[in-house]
Formats: C-alpha cells, sequence, structure tokens
C-alpha cells in the first residue's frame, strides 16, 4: 500500500488520540470549570443583562454559558503548543522529520485532535449550560454551529501560530494564558458588551472572541439564525486564515524547540 499523505497524517493524529485518552486530565478541567464558575456567577450576569437593556425574563446563562465557554477554549492554546512541544522534549521531533511525513503534515496532524477536542468541550458546556442553568437559545441551534466551528478552528490556530513563533514553551504558555484573558475582557466573555468600558469599545473588534460572542448573542439572545450570524463567523475564518498565513510563514521544522525537560 503506498504510504501516502492522508495515511501518514492519520497514523500521527492516532496517536495523539492515544495520547489524550492516556490523560484527560485537562480537558475535562477546562470542560467542569466554566461550568463550575457559571454556578457562582449567574446573577452577577443576570444583573449585567438587564442592566444593559435586556428583557427581564433572561436568567444571565445567556451571558454566563457562551462567555465561560469562549474564555476557556482559548485555554486550549496551551494544549495545542504541548502537543507540538513534547515532541522535542521527548526528542522525537527528529525521529518524525527523518520520516516521509512533510512538516506541512506534521503541522495538519497536530490541528485534528485539538480541533475536535475544542469543538467536543464548546458542545458539552453548552449542553450542560441547558441542563444545569436553564439556557434558552431563542435562535437556530444551527446558527450556533456555523458560528462555533470557525471559533474552533480559530484557537487551535492560534496555538499553531505561537507554535511558530515561539522557541520555549514558557514564551507558549505566558502568551498563551495572557491572550486567552485579554481575548476574555475584550471580547466580552467576561461581562456584556454593553457594560464594557468605553476605553475597550474600539479595541473589541480585533479579537477573535468579541465576533464570536456577538454571534452567540445574536442567536441567543435576539433570535438569530444563520443569516444573521454569517459575519462573525466569516470574520472568525479572516482570523483563522491569517493565522494560517503566520503559522506556514515562520514555522521551520528544523528549528530547535525548548520544552519543559
Amino acid at each position: 500500500m503506498r504510504d501516502g499523505a492522508p495515511t501518514r497524517i492519520t497514523a500521527l493524529v492516532r496517536q495523539d488520540v492515544r495520547l489524550l485518552l492516556r490523560d484527560p486530565a485537562p480537558l475535562v478541567v477546562r470542560t467542569v470549570m466554566p461550568l463550575l464558575i457559571m454556578g457562582f456567577m449567574q446573577p452577577l450576569f443576570r444583573a449585567a443583562l438587564r442592566a444593559g437593556g435586556e428583557t427581564a425574563d433572561v436568567n444571565g446563562a445567556e451571558q454566563g454559558v457562551p462567555g465561560m465557554a469562549v474564555m476557556f477554549l482559548f485555554f486550549l492554546v496551551n494544549v495545542v503548543g504541548f502537543a507540538m512541544f513534547r515532541e522535542h522534549g521527548w526528542n522525537t521531533w527528529d525521529r518524525l522529520r527523518a520520516s516521509t511525513a512533510r512538516p506541512v503534515e506534521l503541522l495538519a496532524a497536530r490541528i485534528v485532535v485539538p480541533l475536535a477536542a475544542a469543538v467536543l468541550q464548546l458542545a458539552v458546556i453548552f449542553g450542560a449550560g441547558g441542563v444545569l442553568f436553564d439556557l434558552r437559545v431563542t435562535g437556530s441551534c444551527l446558527a450556533l454551529v456555523v458560528v462555533a466551528l470557525p471559533l474552533a478552528l480559530c484557537v487551535v490556530m492560534v496555538g499553531m501560530a505561537l507554535v511558530a513563533l515561539c522557541r520555549t514553551i514558557s514564551q507558549l504558555s505566558v502568551i498563551a494564558n495572557i491572550l486567552a484573558l485579554v481575548f476574555a475582557g475584550l471580547g466580552g466573555a467576561l461581562t456584556p458588551q454593553s457594560a464594557m468600558p468605553d476605553w475597550a469599545g474600539p479595541f473589541a473588534p480585533a479579537v477573535p472572541s468579541y465576533w464570536a460572542m456577538r454571534g452567540f448573542n445574536e442567536v441567543i439572545l435576539r433570535g438569530g439564525g444563520v443569516a444573521d450570524v454569517l459575519l462573525p463567523a466569516g470574520v472568525l475564518c479572516a482570523f483563522t486564515a491569517g493565522l494560517t498565513v503566520v503559522t506556514l510563514a515562520f514555522f521551520r521544522a528544523d528549528h530547535r524547540k525548548l520544552s519543559w525537560s
């Protein structure tokens, strides 16, 4: 059987799946923590939504569930980086380079599992939000998917771009954590966009989390459909395309990365 690109990528993806199943704790924590925080902060989110002019029947889950989902999804950037840097820490990267897999195939394979984990994380948080916190989606659930999929891919590509730009895992970890918090604040994940400070308004559209929250709010609070979220989804796709260009431009397979070891 010919050892083509799909076969090589599939082999690498299977290895990543085995590693994830061996230690699923990071995925579990990133999924459970936003729900725990939501349990404490739902009254604050409810008050913020009502103060921002929303109807009195909002219960806070309309802001808290998508907000916490978006915030914790960006912490997945660390996991994307660790998956690449661990190969250097384990001294297996040179072995991968010596195989028949091309550098672009090594990158493509490392996207699949984090992307699946991101989609699963969003699905579980939104599903649990409906069961535990009475999240009511007044619009199209398909429209939520139209926003969620490019958001998940955008998050993964933030991680890949940082892998290309950072030399050490410490650099990547610090930058990823800072970006997650900045994106949460500017994007309206921590507070409704109507309650954000005046100085943040001009900067908010420059971060992908803003467009994710705009899309989710359009569906959950305004009853929007697929047509209403095409702009936010399109902007998220544009962010993803830009990050892909950065990754391909700066990634060098022969550059040595420093892991924790």
